[in-house]
């Protein structure tokens, strides 16, 4: 598997928060190279919609970030979605907007979408307590808002804290935006303040990345070149250069990319993945054609993503032979160890189901239901993927 792909899509993480705060700053930055994903053109229309709805279809950052920017700018709206979005917790964001002061009315199930937001007339409380081990995005969309109250706001985030990175990319962004954020011992302090008018160019997906770290890895000879992907970045799933070097990928970086090639993998691998989520759909079926076992921990936010990811990996896993299953506080992959010449993968309206069972390409003919859902984050992957010679019909 020889080739080099067009190139990554933009970050969506990054732009998604960046949209937010030039909306925050007044819309009046230039923000470069921004994400060509679904989720990031209906963020970026969203924000700036007029109207009383706002139907977030799927795009689950969309309608947490959104929420919390609409309320705290006590702009009076009903926020809606696809019926999985309906199905997707959001109520202790909703607490902590209504003890900041927000008033917040659910339509149909209490904890769920849809919402109506029914404004913020003033600051109730300065401090508020989150726990750690729900989505970062709850604590993002509340930390972006903070420096618009006008007591500012301390949030203390309790107990173990869940893809801590997304938190830090979210401060680190903040900071660029030109506001204080004073971190310490698991509270983050904003004071009042002002977002600055400012420029910024996002960086390639390092999530999207991860999949050719994969297909490289399953392939039987592989030399993939990765234009503008480098070594600096504030995205968490940069974690992928390092955890791959175990399940047989070396990446070399330069000025310009990262070549990726092949090299031995370990038998055995263990894995939290806490702090990178996103890259559990890219390891696990990795593993599984590879025929390495596995035991990993940090799964727990994988249940209420575009789909309960857990089961469907799951589900599609056993169509190749492999097996995930829970015991006591960890989950176990026993790999595949004879593969069907044919598959049809679902993808369950998750684009990361279609993009991490992709690699089981270099093994088998495969059939992918729905394989447009790759939109939602990264529009051209099919075409990358034929650039590195694999045929798709």
């Amino acid at each position: 598997m020889t080739g080099e792909i067009k190139g990554l899509p933009s970050s969506k993480s990054i732009s998604n928060r960046a949209i937010a705060l030039d909306g925050l700053a007044g819309f009046k930055g230039n923000i470069e190279n921004l994400s060509a994903a679904s989720d990031t053109r209906l963020m970026n229309e969203l924000i700036r919609e007029h109207g009383k709805t706002i139907d977030v279809n799927d795009a689950g950052t969309t309608m947490r970030f959104l929420t919390a920017y609409f309320s705290l700018r006590n702009e009076k709206k009903i926020m809606t979605g696809s019926d999985r979005m309906k199905h997707r917790p959001i109520g202790q964001l909703v607490n902590a907007l209504r003890e900041i002061g927000a008033e917040i009315h659910y339509l149909d199930k209490e904890g769920f979408p849809p919402l109506e937001l029914a404004g913020f007339s003033s600051q109730a409380k300065s401090e508020i307590s989150i726990p750690g081990n729900v989505s970062s995005q709850f604590i993002s969309a509340i930390l972006m808002m903070a420096p618009c109250l006008p007591g500012g706001l301390t949030i203390n985030i309790t107990g173990e804290i869940l893809s801590k990175p997304y938190i830090d990319m979210t401060v680190s962004l903040m900071r660029k935006w030109g506001v204080i954020v004073n971190e310490s011992w698991g509270s983050i302090q904003i004071p009042n303040s002002s977002y600055q008018i400012t420029n910024y160019s996002i960086e390639p997906d390092w999530s999207a990345a991860s999949y050719w770290f994969a297909l490289a890895a399953a392939a039987d000879v592989a030399e993939i070149k990765i234009p503008l992907l480098t070594k600096e970045s504030i995205q968490g799933d940069r974690a992928i250069v390092e955890l791959m070097e175990d399940l047989g990928v070396h990446a070399e970086f330069s000025s310009t990319q990262a070549v990726l090639t092949k090299k031995p993998h370990q038998p055995v691998v263990e894995i939290d993945f806490k702090n990178y989520p996103d890259l559990a759909q890219t390891i696990i079926p990795l593993a599984a054609i590879k025929g390495i076992k596995g035991t990993f921990t940090g799964l727990e936010s994988l249940r209420i993503k575009e789909t309960d990811r857990i089961a469907a990996l799951q589900t599609e896993l056993r169509k190749i032979g492999a097996e995930l299953a829970p015991v006591e506080n960890h989950w176990l992959l026993s790999p595949s160890k004879s593969i069907p010449q044919s598959v049809t993968i679902k993808t369950y309206e998750d684009h990361r189901m279609a993009m991490g069972f992709m690699p089981l390409v270099t093994k088998t003919n495969v059939i992918f239901e729905n394989p447009d859902v790759v939109n939602k984050s990264y529009p051209e992957f099919w075409k990358d993927v034929k650039s590195v010679g694999v045929l798709i019909t």
